[in-house]
């Protein structure tokens, strides 16, 4: 039978569904918590952090470690927070705690095999990291190179065929003249269509093989990832939400998730294979409720396109003054 200790976490954690002998819900001191369950037999306990006062504290943790059998212990962490970064990470596995996630499927998974040190390993080894806002647990960014460090972008289609798979290949041509085929590399998720592009620095990987991938090229300058419908983008510097603004993509989105703009609240959001012109871009965003951060055209893949550059100094991943996408030089690009 099992244990939960829940707070902020509690309706993510409503909606689990397992054999439970005991359950509480508050905000204890760690020592509360300990004296509670030290003598009480369980199989796993479900430890949403947030009920634990002083959680964002690793010395916490390091008194819980002592005081009950954090085997035993499952670690909900907080999605998106200071706790699902490598070093905190690594802190908590130095306590010998391996079991922590942010997701309800990485609980589910966790009941049935919990953590060896040999799964987080490769967390504890990051001596440098790629800071960023985090969801998920049980996973880590790769070291940063000793110069400017790895930059991790991953990409979302938010609507239908937004087009992330054709961009990331237009941004690696451009970005490996300046950088070099070795240190650019793209990586999709659960998805084979980089294949047809025939470059060897484009490779496939599964979701549950992505840290392992991404930590194979620790020592990249750049990493660009398509991210397809991989759920963990905890590995990612930051995330471009892609967006095809015509009337079906819009409607189509819209119809499957109401919700699909409040979602992209403070995001970076572009619009890609946009026919708006900068008039357009403000009655846009009014009607989404979200501010665009950069606006591409339909590109040509084949060729070189001076916009690529300028989105990619954009994103910060070349030096030099970038617009804000869509200008009418750029735009003049396709239609003449």
């Amino acid at each position: 039978m099992n244990v939960i200790v829940e707070n902020e976490q509690q309706e993510l954690l409503s909606n689990i569904d397992i054999d439970v002998i005991k359950s509480i819900s508050g905000s204890y001191d760690v020592h509360e918590i300990i004296n509670m369950f030290k003598d009480f037999f369980y199989s796993k306990m479900i430890l949403d952090v947030t009920a634990i006062k002083q959680y964002k504290d690793v010395r916490t943790y390091e008194i819980l470690a002592r005081g009950l059998d954090v085997q035993k212990i499952i670690f909900l962490l907080p999605d998106k927070s200071s706790l699902c970064t490598p070093n905190f990470l690594s802190h908590l596995i130095s306590l010998g705690i391996y079991n922590f996630t942010s997701k309800l499927s990485g609980i589910k998974y966790l009941l049935k095999k919990s953590n060896t040190l040999q799964d987080v390993e490769h967390i504890r080894n990051m001596a440098s990291v790629v800071n960023s806002n985090v969801s998920g647990a049980a996973v880590a960014r790769v070291p940063k190179k000793e110069t400017t460090g790895t930059k991790i972008i991953g990409f979302r289609n938010v609507t239908d065929h937004a087009g992330a798979t054709t961009l990331i290949y237009m941004l690696k041509k451009e970005l490996t003249v300046r950088f070099g085929h070795e240190n650019v590399i793209a990586i999709e998720v659960d998805k084979n269509d980089f294949q047809l592009f025939g470059e060897k620095s484009m490779v496939s990987t599964r979701e549950g093989d992505i840290i392992r991938t991404v930590s194979q090229y620790s020592n990249v300058d750049i990493l660009l990832i398509d991210l397809n419908k991989c759920q963990d983008d905890s590995f990612c510097t930051e995330i471009v939400y892609l967006v095809e603004p015509s009337t079906v993509r819009l409607n189509g989105l819209v119809r499957k998730h109401r919700d699909a703009f409040t979602k992209l609240l403070n995001q970076k959001v572009v619009l890609n294979q946009s026919m708006l012109l900068n008039s357009d871009i403000f009655d846009f965003e009014s009607e989404a409720g979200i501010k665009v951060f950069y606006n591409l055209p339909p590109l040509d893949e084949r060729k070189k396109n001076s916009v690529i550059l300028d989105f990619a100094t954009k994103l910060g991943l070349l030096s030099g003054k970038a617009s804000s996408g869509g200008s009418n030089k750029i735009f003049g690009l396709f239609r003449r």
